[in-house]
């Protein structure tokens, strides 16, 4: 999949959620995801530190 096609799923999908949602729940979604984004990229981060440790 390209980035343009990426792009345009995930705001779909956006749209999509969003419609079905009052603005208190899509706000606490929001930050839930958000959250969940970070944690992902602090734990590849952490892995890959740890990665690059073992092979010294």
């Amino acid at each position: 999949m390209n980035i343009c096609n990426l792009t345009a799923a995930v705001t779909a999908l956006a749209n999509t959620i969003a419609c079905g949602l009052k603005t208190e729940e899509i706000s606490m979604l929001s930050s839930l995801l958000v959250q969940l984004g970070d944690t992902l990229a602090t734990i590849a981060a952490q892995r890959t530190l740890c990665q690059a440790q073992e092979k010294e």
